[in-house]
Formats: C-alpha cells, structure tokens, sequence
C-alpha cells in the first residue's frame, strides 16, 4: 500500500472491525496477497476492491489514492 494511504486505512480498519474484514497486500511474494491480487486483477498499489459478504464485487475498484469520504462511502455500502 502506498505510504499516504496507510494511516487512512488503518483507521478505517479500527473503525470498520466486526462489519468488515481488510486484506492487505503489499508486496509479491506473500502468498495470500499474491492470490488476491490475481484473483481481483490487481496491477497498481494501491487499489482497492470492495467485496460483499457473498463474495460479489461490490462496485468498480478503486486505483490510486482515494479521499477518505469516497472509502467509507464505498465500505458503508458492502452487504
């Protein structure tokens, strides 16, 4: 995750705990990030997929930096 973002979405992940669950990838060669990142497609740090309970993708994912408001407005969303 890009450096400008951590912060953000380490609060988030305080705020969010018990209602959504973060998986976080960083770099390749972590086995679960690099699943992830072939499974949704991810190309660029940072992007973000949000991902309903169901397994559904909720949304278009997000490439690049992001504005707090747009996030919790992405998360308040997820089923």
């Amino acid at each position: 995750m890009c450096e400008e973002m951590k912060p953000l979405v380490e609060r988030l992940k305080e705020e969010y705990a018990g209602k959504v669950e973060f998986r976080l990838y960083v770099d390749s060669g972590d086995l679960v990030g690099d699943q992830l990142a072939q499974q949704f497609n991810v190309q660029y740090v940072p992007t973000f997929v949000f991902v309903n309970a169901d397994g559904s993708v909720s949304g278009q994912p997000i490439v690049g930096g992001v504005d707090e408001a747009i996030l919790r407005q992405r998360l308040d969303k997820l089923e």
